[in-house]
């Protein structure tokens, strides 16, 4: 249990930081101290530029400070959202690594484990990243040890996942802190009657994604999810369910109202988009990584499906920068 001064967090908001996500970590923290009677917590909102941020919604937050020097005693919470590479600029890692230095406790919430592991902070760390930027991040840093938690505490790092993943990081700290009936009272005022741990994943079961609850089809997207760099044979994946190539046609075309063949084609060309535009690969590697032997039929495919080519949707859509 802890005591004396209040336990202060500071959340760094970068530019298009997601609101949801932000409010779910500090909420709990007042009505924390709301049902003590006291302030067992505080918080400071800091940015680049110590004056006003914009969040992916367009709301506006006035700032408490900018990237100023802490208490080691300080716990660091990243506030990440879309655009998050360019959000990463040389300012915001050069301070991350000194808040490092001093000791300081350090967090992402949702893409907030991004800038943390640019500035190397994760290596050798579990974390976790939404699951919209866990294909780009895997690609990047394969020195972390990237999970699909809803959110993961590993030493002195913390990640979440986005959405209310930051609702149930923050009870277990107050659960830690102050024990669990004042984090289930907590949960409680927040109306919030599910407290996930850091076993539970962020995306929801296949069946439940795809509305049919068939395991075998399950288990076969579930293989495809899993072999997207080397795809598996429509044949080979009827046989690992102990169907027949047919049967499984029928499988696919009854629920998913498509072909084995073109559903596992829209899983690469979807991880085929996201890596180009959220990392810096080059068209031929990502083709590579999504399973495709030559960028002419990578772009034929991709045209097919997006009405584009994969060289234009990097130039429309790239926002990374070179930190």
């Amino acid at each position: 249990m802890r005591t004396g001064t209040p336990r202060r967090f500071v959340f760094l908001l970068l530019d298009q930081f997601t609101m949801l996500s932000f409010a779910g970590g500090v909420e709990p923290l007042r009505i924390a101290n709301r049902i003590a009677g006291r302030e067992l917590y505080s918080w400071a909102l800091a940015g680049e530029g110590g004056e006003f941020v914009t969040c992916s919604n367009g709301a506006s937050f006035k700032l408490d400070m900018g990237l100023d020097e802490l208490t080691r005693e300080d716990v660091v919470l990243v506030c990440g959202g879309i655009d998050v590479q360019k959000a990463t600029t040389k300012a915001v890692l050069n301070w991350l690594r000194r808040e490092a230095r001093r000791g300081a406790v350090l967090g992402g919430l949702c893409t907030g484990a991004y800038p943390l592991a640019r500035a190397g902070l994760l290596d050798g760390k579990r974390a976790t990243i939404h699951w919209e930027n866990q294909d780009g991040f895997l690609e990047e840093f394969d020195e972390v040890n990237l999970t699909k938690s809803v959110f993961v505490v590993d030493g002195n790092r913390m990640s979440t996942a986005g959405g209310t993943s930051s609702i149930d990081l923050m009870l277990k700290i107050i659960a830690d802190d102050h024990g669990d009936e004042l984090a289930n009272t907590v949960a409680d005022q927040l109306i919030y009657s599910t407290i996930r741990t850091d076993q539970d994943t962020q995306r929801l079961s296949i069946p439940t994604r795809i509305g049919v609850r068939h395991p075998k089809l399950a288990g076969v997207i579930q293989r495809m999810e899993n072999a997207i760099e080397d795809p598996v044979s429509p044949s080979e994946l009827a046989r690992e369910v102990g169907m027949s190539t047919r049967q499984l046609e029928r499988l696919f075309r009854r629920y998913l109202n498509r072909s084995p063949k073109r559903y596992y084609m829209e899983l690469r060309l979807q991880k085929a988009r996201n890596l180009l535009m959220q990392t810096d690969m080059s068209v031929i590697n990502v083709a590579l990584a999504c399973g495709f032997a030559s960028p002419s039929h990578f772009s034929k495919c991709y045209r097919a499906h997006y009405s584009t080519t994969p060289y234009r949707e990097r130039g429309t859509h790239g926002t990374r920068l070179s930190i």
